[in-house]
């Protein structure tokens, strides 16, 4: 998703927003996110990018040569690592403290140790963390839902 249609979406919500409490927003930020990070969990576990290409396969190999087939990130995506947070200003789904590090090293495809003394490779991109038209609906059927109960 581009970052206009993000700005789009905030214009069309800043106004409807506007009318809350700050413990209303707070709530509905909480509400939209936590869906948020259910769907980029899914899409994690489905070893999808936000443009719904697979990500790319691993290099590492087992000790009898073949490439490991596991799915990637299982422990990232629980919600332990893959966190929610909230504001009445907003909401933000992502990984933080340590965590954050090996997640951004595979968003971006950065260069990392694989082990602490072992030597610096350079990792594919994984897009662990992305909005997808999908999502962007689901932010705004969330809203008006939470708006439409009030």
């Amino acid at each position: 998703m581009a970052s206009d249609d993000l700005s789009q979406l905030d214009d069309w919500l800043a106004p409807l927003l506007a009318r809350l409490e700050a413990h209303e927003r707070r709530r509905l930020a909480r509400l939209v996110a936590t869906d948020l990070r259910r769907s980029q969990r899914e899409r994690i576990k489905a070893q999808r990018n936000p443009d719904g290409s697979n990500y790319a396969p691993r290099r590492s190999r087992d000790r009898q040569g073949a490439i490991r087939r596991k799915a990637m990130f299982a422990k990232l995506r629980t919600a332990k690592y893959l966190r929610v947070r909230t504001s009445a200003g907003g909401a933000e789904v992502g990984f933080f403290g340590r965590v954050a590090s090996i997640a951004r090293t595979h968003q971006y495809g950065l260069r990392d140790r694989v082990a602490e003394n072992g030597p610096r490779v350079k990792y594919a991109e994984r897009e662990l963390i992305g909005f997808t038209d999908a999502d962007r609906e689901r932010v705004r059927d969330g809203v008006l839902d939470y708006l439409a109960g009030m």
